[in-house]
C-alpha cells in the first residue's frame, strides 16, 4: 500500500479513501473505509476510458452482473457510481496477498514463500473453479484471470475483478483497447485470446490451468513477457506448455486446462468434481504452509493500524447538484443526491452499518485511537492468533509419533488408531466385494478426524468423518464417528451409513462396523503405497471397431489421478481419468470419469490391474461393465 497524493481525491461516492493499491490499464485502486467503519477497495476508471460513451454502457451492464456474483470465491460487489464524470466500483476488500506476490517471493519475511505445496495447489484449483462457476452463472467472463488477481486468505483463494476486464472490448477489437495497449496478461492468456477469436468460459478455464502451473513452478508455462511479448503469444497459440516441474498429482488436471482446443478443456464444474468437495471451517485442516498462514495473520493485524490520512474526519458537502469538492480540490460527480438535513441521515433498508444506528446520528469513519477501533482490533487479533497457532498444531499432530506427549495432549483420538487402515467389507458374515480405506488423524471431539473411502464393484464414495464420542466400557477405547458424503462416482450413488464405530482388534487390526456391515481393517504404510514402474508408462490396444484404446498410467498418490485414458475411433475420441484406490498388491483403480465424450463414450466401473507372464498388462473391471482387456506396452 502507499499513501494518498495530491492526484487522489479523498472521497469516492461514500468512501473514504486511506491509500493507494495499485492502478493497472484500467484505473486507480484505493484502500477505502465506509462511513460504517467497513475497509473497502474502490476501484476509479481512467478518465480516457470514461470518455468512451461505448465502454461506460459496458461498464454498467458488467457491474450490474458483478454485483449478482457469489461471494464465497470472489470479492463482493459492494456499491459503484457507473454515472459519474469517472465511474467507479466498490467491492469487499480482501485480507490476503494476491497469488503474485507469495509465489513470487515479495511477501513475507524477506520473500520467504514461493511455489506452493501440491495440497494447496489443489485447494486453489478447486477454489478458482468455483469461482468461474458464480462468475459464468450470470453470464460474465473474466478475461484477465492472472496470478494477481487471486488473492490467498486464510480460508481459500479469491478471485477480484472479474467481468470488468470485458468493458474494456467496448473500446476496441477482441485484443486491444488502443494501440500498443493489451487486454489481458499476455503470459496468462488463452490461444483464442490471443489470436483475436471470440472469448468464451473456456478462455477462463486456460487462465486457471496457467495459474496453477504459476503457482506450482514460479514460472509461467509460456515464458515470460521479458522474452518478448510477441514470442509468449506466439508460444501460447503454437506450443506446448512447460510443465515438468508440476506436481504429478495435478499435471493431468493443468494440461487438460492449457489444452488449445477450447472444447477439449474441462467444465469448471468437471474441476470441481474431479477434484472433490474440499472442507473448510474451522475442522478443516489449515490449505497454506503454517508460516504463510502466520504472515497472513500479520498482514490482517497491519491492515487495522491503517489510519485515516489527516484531515479525513469531516466531509465536504456536496453542492445543490449533486457534486462535491474532496479535501484536494478533487471533484467527483454522483447520481445519488446527499441525503444529509442538519445531523440527521436517511437510514437506508437492511441491517445498519457499524457506526449509524438507526435514529443517532451517524459516527465518522474509525480510525486509529478511536474507541470503535479498540472494541473489535482484540476481537481479529484473537481470530488471526488462533488462526495461525491451529497452522502450526495440525503438521504436528499428524506427525507425531505415539511419544509425543504435546500431540496426544491435543487430541481426543488415542494414537494406536491413527494411521491408514483398509479391510473388505463383510454383511452377515458373508463378503459384499466392497472394500474400505481409513485414513485416521488425531483430532477434538466434533472435528473431522478421518477421511473413509468405499470401493464398491460399480462405484466409489468418499466421506468426511467427525469423532462423536470416545467409549472405553471394556477398557478398549472405541471410536464413533459421523460420516458426511463429499464424492460420489457415479454422482447420487453415495448416502452416509450413519454411525461408524471402530475398535482395537486382535493382532494390531481396527473392527469396523456401521448399518449391519463389518470389515476388519489392516494398518497400511502410505509411504511404501506407490505404484511399482513397471506399470507406469502408456499402454496400448486395438478396439473391435478398427480404432485404439490408450491409457496411461502415472506416480500418484493414494486418492489422485493415476490413470489416464483415450479411445479413438470413428465416432470420435473420448478422453478420461481415474483414482488410485490401492497399490497394496495388484493396482486397483477406481471408477472413471469422461472429461470428452464422443458417441457410445461411457465411464467405467473401477478395475484390477496386474502383470502377466508375458509382459502384457491385464485389466478386469469389478462391476463386469465391459469384458476383461490386455494391453501392450507402447515403445
Amino acid at each position: 500500500m502507499r499513501g494518498l497524493t495530491a492526484d487522489d481525491p479523498a472521497w469516492i461516492g461514500d468512501y473514504r479513501l486511506l491509500s493507494r493499491l495499485g492502478s493497472g490499464g484500467m484505473g486507480r485502486v484505493y484502500l477505502a473505509r465506509s462511513e460504517g467503519g467497513r475497509t473497502v477497495a474502490v476501484k476509479l476508471v481512467k478518465a480516457d476510458l470514461a470518455a468512451e460513451e461505448e465502454f461506460r454502457d459496458r461498464f454498467r451492464a458488467e457491474v450490474a452482473a458483478a454485483r449478482r456474483v457469489g461471494s464465497t470465491w470472489t470479492a463482493p460487489v459492494l456499491d459503484a457510481d457507473t454515472e459519474a464524470d469517472v465511474p467507479w466500483v466498490a467491492t469487499g476488500y480482501i485480507a490476503g496477498p494476491a497469488l503474485s506476490k507469495v509465489v513470487g517471493g515479495s511477501f513475507g519475511r524477506a520473500g520467504t514463500y514461493g511455489p506452493l505445496p501440491e495440497h494447496s495447489l489443489r485447494r486453489l484449483a478447486y477454489g478458482l473453479a468455483c469461482a468461474l462457476l458464480d462468475i459464468h452463472g450470470v453470464g460474465l467472463v473474466h478475461r484477465d484471470l492472472k496470478p494477481s488477481n487471486v488473492l490467498l486468505t486464510i480460508d481459500g483463494p479469491r478471485v477480484i475483478d472479474f467481468g470488468i476486464a470485458r468493458a474494456l472490448d467496448a473500446v476496441g477489437d477482441q485484443t486491444q483497447t488502443r494501440t500498443g495497449m493489451i487486454v489481458g496478461s499476455p503470459s496468462f492468456m488463452s490461444p483464442e485470446q490471443v489470436q483475436g477469436h471470440r472469448i468464451g468460459p473456456a478462455s477462463d478455464v486456460f487462465c486457471v490451468g496457467a495459474v496453477l502451473a504459476y503457482a506450482a513452478t514460479g514460472q509461467m508455462p509460456f515464458g515470460s513477457v521479458a522474452s518478448g511479448v510477441h514470442a509468449v503469444m506466439f508460444r501460447i497459440a503454437q506450443d506446448e506448455p512447460d510443465l515438468a516441474e508440476v506436481p504429478e498429482g495435478i499435471r493431468a488436471l493443468v494440461e487438460s486446462c492449457l489444452a488449445k482446443d477450447p472444447a477439449a478443456r474441462p467444465a469448471p464444474e468437471e474441476i470441481v468434481d474431479r477434484l472433490g468437495p474440499v472442507s473448510s471451517g474451522g475442522a478443516a485442516p489449515p490449505w497454506l504452509p503454517a508460516e504463510l498462514i502466520a504472515s497472513l495473520g500479520q498482514h490482517a493485524v497491519r491492515l487495522l493500524d491503517t489510519d485515516t490520512p489527516p484531515g479525513g474526519q469531516s466531509r465536504t458537502p456536496r453542492t445543490t447538484d449533486g457534486r462535491g469538492a474532496d479535501d484536494t480540490g478533487t471533484t467527483l460527480r454522483t447520481a445519488r443526491p446527499d441525503v444529509r438535513v442538519a445531523t440527521l441521515q436517511t437510514v437506508r433498508p437492511g441491517k445498519p452499518e457499524m457506526g449509524a444506528p438507526v435514529g443517532e446520528e451517524p459516527q465518522p469513519p474509525v480510525t486509529v485511537g478511536s474507541p470503535a477501533r479498540r472494541r473489535w482490533l482484540p476481537v481479529l487479533a484473537a481470530a488471526v492468533v488462533a488462526a495461525a497457532a491451529t497452522a502450526v498444531a495440525i503438521p504436528l499432530l499428524t506427525g507425531a509419533d505415539d511419544t509425543d506427549d504435546t500431540s496426544k495432549a491435543s487430541s481426543d483420538i488415542p494414537a494406536r488408531y491413527v494411521g491408514t487402515w483398509s479391510g473388505s467389507v463383510l454383511r452377515d458374515g458373508a463378503p459384499t466385494g466392497q472394500h474400505r480405506r481409513f485414513v485416521i488423524s488425531r483430532g477434538k471431539l466434533g472435528e473431522v478426524v478421518a477421511n473413509s473411502t468405499s470401493l464398491g464393484p460399480t462405484y466409489e464414495c468418499r466421506s468426511d468423518a467427525k469423532l462423536v464420542s470416545v467409549t472405553a466400557d471394556d477398557g478398549r477405547p472405541a471410536l464413533r464417528l459421523d460420516t458426511e458424503v463429499v464424492r460420489s462416482l457415479p454422482s447420487g450413488r453415495c448416502s452416509a451409513l450413519g454411525e461408524h464405530t471402530l475398535e482395537p482388534g486382535d493382532g494390531g487390526t481396527l473392527k469396523w462396523s456401521a448399518a449391519g456391515r463389518t470389515a476388519t481393517l489392516h494398518r497400511l504404510n502410505p509411504a511404501t503405497e506407490t505404484i511399482p514402474a513397471e506399470y507406469l508408462g502408456t499402454w496400448q490396444r486395438p478396439t473391435a471397431d478398427g480404432g485404439t484404446n490408450s491409457i496411461t498410467i502415472k506416480q500418484a498418490p493414494v486418492g489422485s489421478t493415476v490413470l489416464s485414458t483415450v479411445v479413438e475411433n470413428g465416432n470420435g475420441r473420448c478422453t478420461a481419468h481415474a483414482d488410485l484406490y490401492s497399490a497394496e498388491g495388484d493396482l486397483t483403480i477406481g471408477p472413471s470419469v469422461v472429461d470428452i465424450a464422443a458417441p457410445g463414450c461411457e465411464p467405467s466401473s473401477p478395475s484390477v490391474f496386474h502383470l502377466t507372464d508375458d509382459a502384457t498388462l491385464h485389466r478386469e473391471f469389478l462391476g463386469g461393465d465391459k469384458e476383461p482387456r490386455t494391453y501392450s506396452r507402447v515403445g
